[in-house]
């Protein structure tokens, strides 16, 4: 992902961790110093109050974010819906990301867009490809989490991220202040797992390129220092334009490393 992309985090299950995942991941990978537009197509605006700025208090619109914005990483937060907005999201996108929260209910819609993807990539932008499937919201403590996880990857197989970001009560917490899970409790296990997910996309271009692709995966004992490494914490200067409809999107660029 060095090079520029635009990632869509879609599902048209609501409630599957789409802001958590687009606020947190676009926060990551701007902590390793890469400029990262984080595009809120959703009208409830949630990843723009997951970031602490306040809705309605900018005049430029989605066309901007998508349309118009200069080439550099870009996460965009689509709605849970197979609308006109995230057609519109995938047909801008590079790829597609697909949270999963790992409860049978949620398996359901997965097909669905997936027939929206084929024909998206068939009529608007054939270039599309699958940057992976993101299960969430997993709790190690049930059967139920374990036996979703595992069909998944019994079926999707590569396309499947190693990383799985838990149930975390400091995740759930951080967008009642505005703020990313790496600023709000960086060493929380919500935060070590999005850390995790953006090694694994930036070190890999998209999950369905082929067979052969080796994911490292550092295991429940891996360190901080290795979790982190190279991705490093930085205060991050933030630019923020907003449609009518409650869209908008975030020009998120690092400042000076933390100390």
């Amino acid at each position: 992902m060095h090079m520029a992309k635009t990632i869509a985090i879609a599902n048209q299950k609501g409630g599957v961790g789409k802001t958590t995942t687009a606020v947190n991941l676009a926060a990551v990978i701007a902590s390793a110093e890469i400029s990262v537009l984080l595009v809120d197509a959703d009208p409830q605006g949630n990843a723009t109050s997951g970031i602490g700025i306040q809705r309605g208090s900018f005049r430029r619109s989605l066309y901007h974010a998508i349309v118009l914005a200069e080439p550099i990483q870009s996460v965009i937060d689509c709605p849970p819906s197979l609308g006109l907005l995230t057609l519109n999201a995938l047909t801008a996108a590079k790829s597609l990301l697909v949270p999963i929260q790992c409860e049978y209910y949620a398996l359901e819609g997965v097909t669905e867009l997936f027939d929206t993807l084929a024909r998206i990539r068939r009529l608007h932008n054939p270039g599309l490809t699958i940057q992976g499937l993101l299960l969430t919201m997993y709790d190690e403590r049930t059967k139920l989490s374990a036996a979703v996880a595992s069909d998944l990857r019994d079926f999707y197989g590569q396309q499947v991220f190693e990383t799985v970001i838990p149930r975390n009560v400091r995740l759930a917490e951080a967008p009642s202040y505005g703020k990313p899970i790496i600023l709000y409790d960086i060493h929380s296990k919500g935060a070590e797992a999005y850390f995790q997910l953006a090694k694994e996309i930036l070190a890999h271009d998209t999950k369905g390129v082929g067979p052969g692709i080796e994911r490292k995966w550092c295991g429940p004992t891996a360190t901080r220092e290795a979790i982190r490494s190279p991705l490093r914490v930085n205060r991050r200067r933030t630019t923020l334009a907003r449609g009518p409809a409650g869209r908008a999107y975030a020009n998120t660029r690092c400042g000076p490393r933390c100390t």
